[in-house]
């Protein structure tokens, strides 16, 4: 502390001029020199001799990285256009201070920055600058909400707020018209979950997947079937006329109606709710609770799965719930649980399968990571769990509870119903688009077709499955050593705690997507609803990003057009109204403005932006045409057509997009190929020089730590382990990529990252 950090006044300042203090520090050269009130105290540290064990190649200080969420893409800047790092830290570098240009910034200050009263009164006070910022990620109605209920106390009871609004909410569009409704002799697909209902409860189990057929015929998997017996016995409890067998068949009384309506709340509350909440708190643990609980109003009012379950009636958010459920697993490190949670949603519906090849290429790598010990431990534990699950799932159909082992083809043939065609109605997918010019059915058979969509799927699913793979590869630790030690502040070697999870767990959404996406672009049998499975990775990125993100100018893109996608269905069951109404909602809570996009195109931020302007316009310029203008007699379906024809581009953009980026993830985990041999060469030499750590205060890490720290730069004969990356959620920031260590500690969810810097000889 010295004179200068004091103000003092004017005539005093000037009387001192000429004096000059000189300090000098033991064992060092320099010296600073006071040499008046006007001028800051300066003092050199670079010839300043430090102790032996403190000797470090570079004077920087090195900062713990902040603690980040899962969701992270760890993308490259110069890709994202995202601001540089600051030296210290991972955060970007803040603007340029007004201070350091202000014309009398040589006036005396002291330590908090402001200027002595004599200074001030000699020269005047300098111009104040007023700067206005404007808070983009607060314009959301979902945010400020949010906001408002915690600066009111409502924190802890916010959940449950959230959840009984929701509810009321699916209540409420249950009031509404329905699939089928006054529609008779089929009706729609609420009257097939009514029929199943009627028949698991009157039929004997090993016929369940042959009655009447022509009518409404099982053709889901098992659990499928045992939910609706589980609702048929409350329904016959309540009223057996529901479900009578035969003589029920499209009953429509209101009171049937609230039951049904209601099974599917009380399913959704005991299934999908919880996997949303768990998931923000599981892969947004290090996040304020405002992004989690932000996270968890978005995903319980996406409009896709509230138009599709609650009003056109179906169960499809016990498939999602179970498969979000087997991502919290794998985030914590409970693969088995993982694994029958994912069998079970399988085995609710097969077109869970989409999400299939990413789920197993993920546990796949991982027994690759783990090396042939644990690895292989870890794969023979994970297929006996799964043939396990589907044998309870499927075991009235085996013997010796079952007549005939050949009982177990009727569920089968029924689940993969390849004689329906290549798809039905008019879906937003590869075939039907194209259909408008090759007319595929005219000039190729059923088989041809069959072989040609799955060859399609294949390829369509395959760059995320080598990437997924190749990480895995790239940070094996089959023969590191059990810990590793770090160096830290004081001198001391302390083992590096497990970790839970592994470093390709934030490839796993962006796989799905990519999955997910593949199956309903090129699949075989695809129906309009199934958009629903690319939607959820897709919304669950989006959960967390912030407004001036990619994934966000994706997400909200991909979420408005998959809603579009399905209006020729939503409109044929008389949900139009629900449908304006909560694409309106939605877009109100995110903060996102489609009209405002329209007319700001040019000149546009991105890409995206563009894009995004151009379908909105197409969109929005469809419906006033359907309003106003009627289809010609000769194209009947003129407008599902040209509905089809603007949604199939944003999916396959989309699909582009994940292939994108699980190749940046993956970048960022591991490092481009160039790093292959150098880390190789310099693996080998750090070996040798292990004998020498006592004397140089060096440490060893992991395969991993070593790959993860080229793939970030090398200089000056030193490797900095530094994680700065593009958030998955699409956050501009740079953020932390879970290590190979404590991602998940205690509440499974402590992600701590820290900055290491490892000096290794020249």
């Amino acid at each position: 502390m010295t004179m200068a950090d004091f103000p003092e006044p004017a005539s005093l300042s000037r009387s001192k001029d000429a004096q000059k203090s000189s300090h000098s520090f033991p064992g060092s050269s320099s010296t600073s020199t006071y040499v008046s009130a006007g001028n800051p105290l300066v003092i050199n540290t670079h010839n300043i001799r430090r102790p032996h064990h403190q000797q470090s190649p570079s004077s920087e200080i090195i900062a713990p990285t902040p603690r980040r969420h899962l969701l992270e893409s760890n993308a490259s800047h110069s890709w994202l256009h995202t601001p540089p790092l600051s030296p210290v830290s991972s955060r970007g570098i803040s603007p340029t201070s007004t201070r350091a240009t202000s014309p009398h910034s040589h006036l005396t200050r002291g330590t908090n920055g402001q200027q002595s009263f004599g200074s001030i009164m000699e020269l005047g006070a300098p111009k104040l600058t007023i700067v206005k910022v404007a808070h983009t990620s607060e314009s959301g109605m979902g945010r400020r909400w949010i906001r408002w209920s915690h600066k009111r106390g409502m924190r802890s009871s916010l959940i449950a707020l959230i959840f009984l609004a929701c509810v009321f909410l699916k209540l409420s569009l249950g009031l509404g018209s329905y699939s089928g409704e006054n529609t008779p002799p089929m009706y729609g697909d609420y009257e097939a979950q009514r029929h199943w209902m009627e028949i698991t409860i009157h039929i004997p189990i090993h016929q369940w997947y042959k009655y009447d057929l022509q009518y409404w015929g099982l053709d889901y998997p098992p659990l499928t079937a045992y939910v609706s017996w589980i609702c048929g016995i409350a329904a016959h409890s309540i009223n057996p006329t529901w479900v009578a067998l035969d003589s029920s068949r499209g009953i429509e009384t209101a009171s049937s109606k609230l039951f049904m309506r209601v099974s599917v709340v009380v399913f959704d509350a005991l299934i999908c709710v919880p996997a949303l909440l768990l998931f923000s708190r599981t892969w947004f643990s290090t996040r304020s609770q405002r992004t989690q609980d932000l996270a968890f109003l978005l995903l319980m009012l996406h409009p896709a799965l509230l138009l599709v379950d609650f009003g056109h009636f179906q169960y499809n958010s016990i498939m999602l719930g179970l498969t979000i459920m087997a991502m919290n697993f794998f985030a914590t490190g409970q693969d088995l649980l993982g694994a029958v949670s994912f069998v079970l949603s399988l085995g609710f519906k097969q077109m869970a399968l989409y999400y299939a090849p990413a789920i197993g290429s993920y546990l796949v790598a991982k027994c690759v990571l783990l090396g042939p010990a644990n690895g292989g431990r870890l794969f023979v534990h994970l297929a006996l769990t799964t043939v396990a699950t589907f044998m309870l799932l499927f075991l009235p159909w085996i013997p010796p509870f079952s007549a005939s082992p050949l009982l177990i083809l009727d569920p089968i043939y029924r689940i993969f119903p390849f004689a329906r065609g290549l798809f039905e109605d008019k879906v937003a997918n590869f075939w039907c688009a194209s259909n408008v010019v090759m007319k595929w059915k005219k000039w190729a058979d059923q088989e041809i077709l069959v072989k040609a969509a799955a060859v399609l799927t294949l390829l369509g699913f395959l760059p995320s499955v080598i990437v997924v793979g190749k990480a895995a590869w790239d940070l094996k630790v089959w023969n590191e050593p059990a810990a590793t030690k770090v160096v830290e502040s004081n001198g001391e070697s302390e083992p590096e705690e497990s970790s839970s999870h592994t470093q390709i767990l934030p490839l796993l959404p962006y796989a799905l997507l990519n999955s997910s996406m593949s199956f309903f672009l090129f699949s075989f049998q695809v129906h309009e609803k199934t958009i629903l499975l690319p939607l959820m990775p897709l919304m669950l990125l989006f959960s967390g990003a912030t407004s001036d993100s990619e994934v966000y100018s994706w997400g909200a893109l991909g979420s408005n057009v998959a809603v579009f996608s399905m209006w020729p269905l939503l409109k044929k069951d008389g949900l139009a109204l629900s449908y304006f109404s909560l694409t309106l909602l939605w877009n109100r809570l995110i903060g996102h403005d489609p009209i405002k996009l329209i007319y700001t195109a040019f000149p546009f931020n991105s890409y995206v932006h563009l894009f995004s302007a151009g379908v909105y316009a197409a969109v929005i310029s469809l419906h006033l045409l359907e309003l106003i203008v009627a289809p010609p007699a000769r194209y009947p379906d003129l407008f599902p057509v040209l509905n089809v024809l603007i949604s199939t581009p944003v999916f396959v953009c989309l699909w582009l997009w994940s292939i994108k980026c699980c190749v940046q993830v993956s970048w960022a985990i591991t490092g481009p190929l160039a790093f292959g041999e150098a880390e190789n060469e310099h693996s080998k030499r750090s070996s040798t020089t292990l004998s020498d750590v006592n004397e140089r205060r060096f440490s060893f890490a992991t395969k991993s730590d070593r790959t993860r720290a080229a793939s970030l730069g090398h200089a000056r004969g030193k490797r900095v382990r530094r994680s700065s990356t593009h958030s998955a959620t699409g956050s501009a920031t740079s953020t932390a990529i879970p290590p190979s260590s404590s991602v998940f500690r205690g509440n499974a969810g402590s992600n701590f990252v820290e900055e290491r810097v490892r000096a290794y000889p020249e």
